[in-house]
């Protein structure tokens, strides 16, 4: 990002604030509600979540730095009627990262000699034949598993579990199925990345970092004295 898209130090701020006067509303909320559904905890869970994500978003625009915050995958609870049917959406992604393994696993399916591009692992319309026949005839599930044998590198991914009013009709939703669902339709989410694993493996070596030397300890030839049970 460049420096004249950066948010100043002022806005960074002034949404550190928003976030103070959030989490005071919430706190003022959930003493005065009768429980965590009610409206007014609700509503003010959802303005806290939005002023978080919102200073967490130009905290690391400005400064490059992050929140403890848990915003990605956070979703607020469900608050309505029991669903009675769901829906399910999940994004995957993949950088294909061994055009050859891919075209190998798509011959091994179905004969492409015909086919040159495709035999020979050159250029977009090989691979994408390639996909084409692979994922048309693995189960996603299945390539997610293996998706080393496919010549595949995972990205990021995302499952949401939605409620519906009711169960939709064969083919009701066919010609636009990936519209963004309403946010209060939304009852979890599972979110994956490789940055939820650099941030666990920041944290796992912080907690393996040897521990100061003592300064003003003992001298290099002097010994360590057991110590006296008794004292």
């Amino acid at each position: 990002m460049s420096d004249a898209a950066q948010p100043t130090a002022a806005e960074v701020r002034a949404a550190a604030e928003a976030v103070k006067t959030a989490l005071d509303r919430h706190l003022a909320a959930v003493e005065r509600g009768t429980g965590k559904d009610a409206p007014t905890v609700t509503e003010a869970f959802n303005e806290l979540a939005a002023a978080a994500e919102a200073y967490d978003e130009l905290l690391f625009q400005r400064y490059n730095e992050v929140t403890p915050f848990d915003i990605p995958g956070a979703v607020p609870p469900f608050t309505g009627p029991e669903p009675e049917a769901i829906s399910v959406l999940i994004r995957r992604d993949y950088t294909v990262v061994e055009p050859q393994r891919l075209l190998a696993q798509a011959q091994r399916v179905e004969a492409v000699d015909d086919d040159e591009a495709a035999a020979e692992g050159s250029g977009r319309a090989g691979t994408a034949h390639a996909l084409d026949v692979v994922f048309g005839e693995f189960e996603a599930d299945e390539i997610a598993s293996r998706h080393k044998e496919f010549g595949l590198e995972e990205g990021d991914s995302t499952l949401w579990v939605t409620a519906l009013d009711e169960p939709a009709e064969a083919g009701e939703w066919l010609e636009t199925p990936f519209e963004q669902p309403e946010q209060d339709r939304v009852i979890c989410r599972f979110d994956a990345s490789a940055v939820f694993d650099d941030e666990a493996d920041d944290d796992l070596e912080d907690d393996l970092r040897p521990a100061p030397a003592i300064i003003g300890g003992l001298d290099d030839d002097e010994d360590l004295e057991p110590l006296d049970a008794d004292r």
